[in-house]
């Protein structure tokens, strides 16, 4: 009887607890994904041109909320045809067998004022790896906001994902450092 009471006073507090996140719907028109990078000592940016993303976020709680981001590989431009032509292949993102790449934040921690860490894991080309993602967060209208606006930036590894393979897994051509960029506005969903 003792077990059947605490069983169901957790799942009353997980319940409160998980009622506590807002869910958000992203304006895909007016956000970008995309990541910087260099070749021959100069830096490019390219972007993602189809994804989608799932966020329960709310400020006043955030270790409760949750956001799970799929990327379409094969939608990375760079405007460049010789870059875009190459990244899709088996030496950069083998998009045939890794079509998608994830980003799953278990939680979110708040580091003052409007900075925030997003807390997960990243997963391309079927590596995943625990990341921490870094970003700010404007609400509007407040005390009960409806829009929000995150902008981040996630540095990483490309060959920690084995982005690069063969004669492009050194960095002396195109850099070993690549970073992730976000840019979001959202509307919370009532």
């Amino acid at each position: 009887m003792r077990r059947k009471a605490f069983l169901l006073a957790a799942a009353i507090a997980l319940a409160s607890h998980q009622a506590h996140a807002a869910q958000w719907a992203v304006d895909m028109g007016h956000s970008t994904l995309g990541f910087t990078g260099s070749q021959g000592g100069s830096s490019f940016t390219g972007r993602f041109t189809r994804w989608q993303a799932e966020i329960d976020f709310d400020p006043a709680d955030p270790a409760a909320g949750h956001a799970r981001v799929v990327i379409d590989m094969a939608s990375a431009a760079t405007g460049d045809a010789q870059k875009d032509e190459a990244l899709p292949q088996a030496d950069w993102f083998e998009v045939k067998r890794f079509p998608q790449a994830v980003f799953v934040a278990t939680g979110f921690r708040a580091k003052g004022g409007n900075a925030y860490d997003a807390v997960g894991t990243l997963t391309i080309r079927g590596l995943k790896k625990d990341v921490v993602l870094p970003f700010t967060l404007d609400l509007e209208p407040a005390p009960d906001p409806v829009h929000a606006h995150a902008v981040g930036r996630l540095p990483l590894v490309r060959t920690d994902y084995g982005v690069g393979q063969g004669a492009w897994s050194s960095g002396q051509i195109v850099g070993l450092e690549v970073v992730v960029t976000l840019d979001l506005v959202a509307t919370r969903q009532p």
